[in-house]
């Protein structure tokens, strides 16, 4: 007999999700993909299947092991799940951390039109955000 498993439990149950309404809520808003497909909340998943995740800059691509009904700890949640996102996805998402962040010296008041210009310039060279596109 074959076993169910909705998704939005699935990903609550292997902590991805820190509530079960955060992943209902991610499969209704698309970020919850099978094959580029978004899935609803109740889709039954199935062991070997593929599923892209998106939770805010981060994206995942996990490949279910095994079901799990109830949530664990983390230790033993990784055995249900295998995570199979590409390493340049990987390395983009940490690549954000480690992009300049503008600092300014408090008191110093507004920034000036000149300031302005300078800071949208280095903004628009900083390759960071041209591979957004």
């Amino acid at each position: 007999m074959a076993e169910k498993l909705r998704i939005d439990k699935y990903l609550w149950s292997i902590r991805v999700f820190k509530t079960r309404t955060l992943a209902t809520e991610a499969c209704k808003a698309g970020r919850v993909k099978k094959a580029g497909v978004n899935l609803k909340p109740s889709y039954e998943i199935k062991i070997g299947d593929e599923y892209q995740v998106s939770k805010g800059i981060e994206k995942k691509v996990i490949r279910v092991i095994d079901l799990l009904h109830n949530r664990v700890d983390a230790k033993k949640a990784v055995l249900y799940y295998e995570d199979i996102t590409p390493e340049e996805d990987t390395y983009r998402f940490k690549s954000v951390f480690h992009a300049p962040v503008l600092v300014r010296d408090r008191g110093t008041g507004r920034p000036t039109k000149k300031d302005r210009r300078e800071i949208d310039n280095l903004q628009q060279s900083d390759s960071f955000w041209d591979d957004e596109d």
